[in-house]
């Protein structure tokens, strides 16, 4: 999310950058706004509760609101795919009945200019009038012209049966195509709906605080990121995490540091802004290796791997419903982008629930 930062080379797969953020993920507790993990500041005095509610719960309220924005815009990025397949087929389509149209004019030239033929013979092909010849070879030579003449009629028939029959294929495919194609923008136009409305009742609520609530929100943040990250690495999840970045790993993972300090935004896939898995998904496309759009998609299609086989590129899915994606980048930590009103970041890998780790070059 902001400007971009180029990433420096890696060693061993991990990036200088990611090793020094991982330092600090081992230690200090947090995720600085648009920067590496950091500790967060000493605890400020209480602010004032807005509405009878304590600041943390209404840390816990804007985050669930961006949560359901980040699975509606799953929704709506995976309808925006799937209408731009259909919108390609229907092209694709569309050709093939011109090629079809083009091959029927063809085909019935041919078959006009048999028929002529017969009719300027006296009802008899050539081969037929030359199989009542007088000489027997001169017979025997046209009954087998009349063979060959009467396989190429019915060939001709058979074709252009089947390319009718094909007509009538794409006809009926392009017409299913276009109502999937209504069923996914009234898919998206319900889904781009709900997030706008979550987004705004976040920022509503984000809003009405004032300058030092929203100082003290930004540290509750990183407190409750910074205790996840400690409880997930007290469990020893990365006792035996060792796995070396492949050389398409270090291009993505290059490329999705690079963009640190951008942006988050919802349906974005760069090069200005990026929401969570527009960055994954164009940070293993600039690796080339094209992979699913959504992170629910990730989720579905990447082949799974064992938290222990982890390994810098790999990507981690998290929450129940697999609303959100970061990208590991080696030693603890991932690079993701958060949510609206954040930069995409470094930050703990286990600073969220994981749901699964998938693997796009397996």
């Amino acid at each position: 999310m902001g400007t971009a930062k180029r990433a420096s080379s890696r060693v061993q797969g991990v990036s200088a950058l990611a090793l020094l953020c991982a330092m600090a993920i081992l230690t200090a507790p947090g995720l600085a706004a648009g920067s590496a993990y950091a500790a967060p500041a000493a605890p400020a005095a209480p602010a004032p509760e807005p509405e009878g509610k304590s600041l943390d719960q209404v840390r816990k309220e804007i985050e669930d609101l961006y949560r359901q924005a980040g699975t509606a815009t799953d929704a709506y990025n995976l309808a925006v795919g799937e209408t731009k397949a259909q919108s390609e087929r229907i092209v694709e389509i569309a050709r093939l009945v011109v090629a079809g149209q083009d091959r029927i004019t063809g085909l019935k030239d041919r078959a006009g200019a048999a028929a002529r033929a017969q009719y300027r013979s006296g009802g008899l092909p050539p081969g037929a009038a030359l199989a009542l010849s007088d000489s027997p070879s001169a017979y025997l030579d046209g009954a087998g012209r009349l063979r060959q003449g009467e396989k190429a009629t019915t060939d001709l028939l058979s074709e252009l049966n089947r390319t009718q029959t094909d007509l009538e294929r794409y006809a009926k495919d392009a017409g299913a195509l276009w109502q999937k194609m209504e069923e996914n923008r009234v898919k998206q136009e319900a889904a781009k709906k709900q997030i706008e409305d979550k987004i705004k009742a976040a920022e509503a609520l984000e809003s009405r605080l004032a300058a030092e609530e929203k100082a003290r929100l930004i540290q509750l943040e990183q407190e409750a990121q910074y205790k996840a990250q400690t409880a997930w690495l007290s469990s020893g999840a990365m006792k035996d995490v060792k796995g070396a970045a492949t050389d398409a790993g270090k291009r993505a993972v290059q490329f999705a540091t690079a963009q640190m300090g951008k942006p988050y935004e919802w349906g974005a896939e760069g090069p200005g802004s990026f929401d969570c898995s527009g960055l994954t998904s164009q940070a293993w496309l600039a690796a080339g290796r094209p992979i699913p759009r959504t992170s629910q998609e990730q989720l579905r299609l990447l082949p799974k791997v064992a938290l222990k086989d982890m390994r810098p590129g790999d990507l981690i899915i998290y929450f129940d419903d697999a609303s959100h994606v970061g990208m590991y980048v080696g030693d603890g930590a991932m690079v993701h982008a958060p949510r609206p009103g954040r930069n995409i970041t470094m930050a703990g890998a286990g600073s969220m629930p994981i749901k699964a780790v998938v693997r796009p070059d397996a």
